[in-house]
């Protein structure tokens, strides 16, 4: 998928024209692109309109209105759109009270690298990927963040085997294992950003 550039961004104005409509296509998007693995894992699979939907909306918050203040918001959010080949995702840590952070975020230090998707009838492991410089900022050795980025990279056969299914998505981590097999619905959704259709 070809990243967003300055001109994929509408001004304020033109947003605010297209939003309600814009905003209606992607919730019903991201509800084939959301997985619940467990009972506070969730991840969000990006794509080129997801990632677009999240600058849109950062700058009307912020009321970023500068060139300069919306190619910043592109250089931190373009690399979660994936290429042929790849899966991107926003991994959520989805705890509610302060108790829960205080007893979960110690817990489930290093629960990025701990993300695999099985794919196939014969199940092949395709371990996930990191992005070190959001792991920088995202993690330390004894509390981890409530947000990371995970990526997939599939090889040719291993796509294969993702558009013929089954595919789960596992998280391994010692203080947390869960299984989730995704839909028929998300995984023909997720085929697209692998084949870059």
């Amino acid at each position: 998928m070809a990243k967003l550039t300055l001109a994929d961004i509408a001004d304020l104005r033109a947003y605010e024209r297209e939003r309600e409509e814009f905003r209606a296509r992607i919730i019903e998007m991201k509800q084939r692109r959301r997985v619940h693995v467990g009972p506070i894992l969730t991840f969000v699979f990006e794509n080129r309109d997801t990632v677009r939907f999240q600058v849109q909306e950062m700058a009307r918050v912020e009321k970023i209105i500068s060139d300069a203040g919306i190619e910043a918001e592109l250089r931190a959010y373009n690399p979660l759109i994936p290429e042929p080949g790849h899966l991107s995702s926003t991994m959520f840590v989805e705890l509610v009270s302060e108790a829960e952070l205080r007893e979960w975020l110690p817990k489930l230090v290093g629960i990025e690298r701990h993300v695999e998707l099985q794919v196939g009838a014969a199940g092949e492991r395709v371990s996930c990927t990191v992005d070190p410089d959001h792991e920088k900022r995202l993690t330390r050795d004894e509390i981890t963040s409530s947000v990371h980025y995970v990526g997939f990279a599939l090889s040719p056969p291993q796509v294969t085997a993702f558009a013929e299914g089954p595919v789960a998505l596992v998280v391994t981590h010692p203080s947390y294992g869960h299984r989730l097999e995704l839909t028929d619905a998300t995984r023909a959704e997720l085929l697209s950003d692998l084949t870059g259709n």
